[in-house]
């Protein structure tokens, strides 16, 4: 038997040079995505960057710290969240740190400046040692309007337009790459930003932390060493971007794993399935059904082996390029790179050869069974495309599909709106559709070609006849089209449908006219919103604060919501909420509103809630609003979060005003405080995640490896079903048709599957999609459907051209190589 193989191996190698192919690149891109994803589990250490020179930093209380026993009295679990709102160090304590030595204020806040980075951020000169900075050219800076900038971005003489006022610079500082920064003098700076979270203090580290644990600093932090890295800017940001990560890979890789399983199982499936004759004629030599089996598992370990092998080989090499695109493209901080890690080897090894075993194996069930008549048989008509199993796999996959849906409905159609559930829930259906695709085919390859079977000349018909007759061909080289077509559907039409919805909630929360919107964390100031509030043609301002509140959930769980701070009179004049009880004219100091995800969510009730500055207050519920898409967050007044800078003014405009008129007059006003002003489309606009850059590149990361895996896999499985037709395209040939005939024929049969795969993938997008969209009505967002036609066009477009090239080009040199072809021009 094993010569067998070997003979066989070196008899049909076009069939096992498709496999090979398929199998080693669907083990490279599962490799590849494992690389990745178990780099991104572990950062590097990280020093402090400002304040690496600073003998001690002393910051502010910045978290909320909650104990719960809930269970066991004697055993009590601590909750920690990151206050919205960070208290300053108290001044009493300011004082006593004075008496042990110099103490300098930091002071971090947003700079606009005109030619200027678009991250510029201010500080007082004074803490600019504490990195350190050292001047390398000009001078520091004395005067109000004077600045020294780090980088070559500017030199000193450069006049700089910036939202507090023109400045010179006097100096400038080199880079040291965490930061683009802008040093004025420490008087300008406090006048710029009033509040300091954090200082530094020249004393002995024990000193300090005595003074600050005598004073009940009530969450002062002493800071020193490498825990100096807390007060700087997002210090956790490396934290922050493995979450990102993680959530990126681990999607890529789950969407990649399921490609490469997928068209690795039915393109071995399908190799073993385009042998009927040959097992047949084994039979009739004599071969038993256990010994056709076991040459077909040789020889699918043979290529598993050698395939797998050659993927990890490959999966090495790309995986370093990925991390290089992912660090170019944002999605990955620049310390990322691909780590010595072994598990991803094993595991995309191991993978490979198991699911190349397994769709040998389960088609091999079949030929053992193909009896010695078969070959005997001329006709390539497949009588019983469907087996027990596949029906009981695939019906067994649909009712899940369909029983998890109509669960997700009724108990959590928020669920449904997950990237996690809108990303397997299209693995699910392919899986099953492909499966039935055989009882699909037939029906569809005669309605696709009933136009062309109805135009002069036979090729139509032929076309008809033989997609239909040859389902399980025709079914196998579609699949990698209905992969394609139904992952690029659902996920792209789901995160545009998302998009949609979040900025149909955005549109109809607000009456507004107008949006302006701080350039900074500072704010805008009283002046500021008189300004604005004086603005011909306005008849509401509403100014409002970003902030969040706290609530202990069943004593085991505390449960940041995000919130706005308003005015309750403005607020109630621009604002639309989706409201599901109360009112929004009900807001006082003494209420809140909320939505219905909150655990108590009764009008009128009472709900004990931490403010964003970490005090505890009891609050009415004074209305409820729909959960939505997740973003209708909590409402509080501007007394329950003083700390807040405002941050946004919706500005209603009064009937009969001139809005071109009133947009210039705003962006006038807040020109100098460095607003921005937008119209109500274009903030509803930017509310559109879709819209963010990162957002779309980590979409393609997501996307575009597996469809591009996918677009090779359909024209290696075309090169393979095209090889077995030598027979069949001769025959056409002497049977009178020309070269050029049979290879439109060809081509006619591919656009045909392509079409069919298409529609089998178009059908599998249509049920997601409408899935998010009953889900959404559910919950009170209603939202057409987007699909994205001109995306799955260009997919079924790049799908038609790689199809008819990968048939026509091996039909072509197939009739070539025929001695007893006839020529005929």
């Amino acid at each position: 038997m094993l010569s067998t193989t070997l003979r066989t191996l070196r008899h049909r190698w076009p069939t096992f040079v498709g496999s090979f192919v398929a199998l080693s690149l669907g083990v490279a891109l599962i490799a590849v995505m494992a690389l990745a994803l178990a780099s991104s589990q572990d950062a590097p250490a990280r020093g402090p960057d400002r304040f690496a020179a600073a003998p001690v930093v002393v910051k502010g209380q910045d978290t909320l710290t909650v104990p719960t026993s809930p269970d066991d009295p004697t055993r009590t679990r601590i909750h920690t969240r990151e206050l919205a709102q960070p208290h300053p160090v108290p001044d009493a304590l300011v004082a006593k740190l004075r008496r042990l030595g110099t103490v300098v204020q930091d002071r971090s806040f947003a700079v606009r400046a005109e030619r200027g980075p678009a991250d510029l951020v201010g500080h007082p000169w004074s803490t600019a040692a504490f990195a350190p900075y050292e001047l390398d050219a000009g001078r520091a800076p004395r005067a109000a309007d004077e600045v020294v900038v780090s980088g070559d971005w500017a030199r000193p003489g450069t006049r700089l337009r910036t939202g507090g006022g023109t400045v010179r610079v006097v100096g400038t500082v080199a880079g040291l790459g965490f930061e683009n920064a802008v040093f004025h003098t420490d008087a300008r700076a406090a006048r710029l930003s009033p509040r300091s979270l954090q200082l530094v203090v020249d004393a002995a580290p024990a000193a300090v932390r005595e003074v600050v644990r005598a004073s009940d600093g009530g969450g002062v932090r002493v800071l020193t060493g490498d825990a100096r890295r807390y007060a700087d800017a997002d210090p956790d940001r490396d934290s922050e971007a493995l979450t990102a990560m993680n959530a990126l890979f681990g999607t890529a890789g789950g969407v990649s794993g399921f490609v490469s399983v997928f068209v690795v199982a039915s393109t071995f499936a399908f190799a073993v399935a385009r042998r009927r004759r040959e097992f047949g004629l084994l039979r009739t030599a004599g071969a038993t059904p256990g010994q056709i089996r076991r040459m077909v598992a040789a020889e699918a370990l043979a290529v598993g082996v050698l395939a797998s092998a050659a993927g990890c080989v490959l999966g090495a090499y790309g995986a370093p390029h990925l991390a290089a695109w992912a660090v170019h493209q944002g999605l990955a901080p620049r310390w990322f790179t691909i780590g010595d890690h072994t598990w991803p080897y094993h595991a995309a090894f191991w993978t490979g050869l198991l699911v190349a075993l397994c769709g040998a194996m389960a088609a091999s069930w079949r030929a053992g069974r193909t009896g010695p008549t078969e070959a005997l048989r001329e006709a390539s008509v497949d009588t019983r495309p469907m087996t027990w199993g596949r029906w009981l796999a695939g019906s067994a996959l649909l009712a899940t599909g369909a029983v998890t849906l109509v669960l997700a409905l009724v108990t959590a159609p928020g669920e449904l709106l997950q990237r996690k559930t809108y990303v397997s829930r299209p693995m699910l259906l392919i899986t099953a559709v492909a499966l039935l695709a055989p009882v699909l085919v037939r029906p569809l390859a005669r309605l696709v070609a009933w136009l062309p079977a109805r135009l002069p000349g036979a090729g139509g018909t032929l076309v008809r006849e033989n997609a239909a007759a040859g389902v399980r061909r025709t079914a196998a080289v579609a699949a990698p089209v209905l992969v394609t077509v139904a992952l690029a559907g659902s996920l792209l039409g789901a995160t545009a449908t998302l998009g949609g919805a979040k900025a149909t909630e955005a549109r109809e929360r607000t009456a507004a006219d107008f949006v302006v919107t701080s350039a900074g964390d500072t704010g805008f100031d009283e002046p500021a919103l008189r300004r604005i509030r004086a603005v011909g043609g306005t008849t509401e301002a509403a100014a409002s604060s970003s902030t969040a509140v706290y609530v202990l959930e069943d004593g085991v769980a505390l449960i940041r919501s995000d919130a706005r701070a308003v005015e309750p009179g403005p607020f109630a004049a621009t604002a639309r909420l989706p409201l599901a009880a109360g009112k929004a004219e009900d807001l006082d100091d003494d209420s809140i509103i909320v939505n219905e995800e909150w655990a108590e969510h009764t009008v009128g009730e009472r709900v004990d809630v931490w403010l964003g500055d970490g005090r505890r207050k009891s609050l009415r519920i004074a209305a409820v609003m729909t959960t939505g898409t997740g973003d209708n967050g909590a409402y509080v007044t501007q007394r329950n979060a003083p700390a807040a800078p405002v941050d946004r003014v919706d500005v209603r405009l009064a009937a009969g005003a001139d809005p071109a008129a009133a947009a210039s007059d705003l962006r006038e006003t807040v020109r100098t405080s460095g607003g921005t002003v937008l119209t109500k489309d274009e903030w509803v606009r930017g509310t559109d995640p879709t819209a963010d850059r990162t957002t779309r590149v980590g979409l393609f990361t997501v996307l575009g490896v597996a469809l591009l895996y996918t677009g090779v896999a359909l024209a290696n499985t075309m090169v393979m079903a095209t090889s077995d037709r030598t027979r069949e395209l001769t025959a056409l040939c002497l049977a009178g048709a020309t070269r050029w005939q049979v290879l439109r024929l060809v081509a006619a049969e591919a656009l045909t599957v392509v079409v069919i795969g298409g529609l089998l993938g178009a059908l599998v997008a249509g049920l997601n999609l409408a899935g998010m969209w009953g889900a959404l009505g559910l919950l009170s967002v209603w939202t057409p459907v987007v699909i994205p036609w001109a995306t799955l066009g260009a997919i079924l477009c790049a799908c038609a051209v790689l199809a008819v090239v990968a048939s026509a080009v091996p039909a072509g040199l197939a009739l070539r190589a025929g001695r007893d072809v006839p020529y005929r021009p």
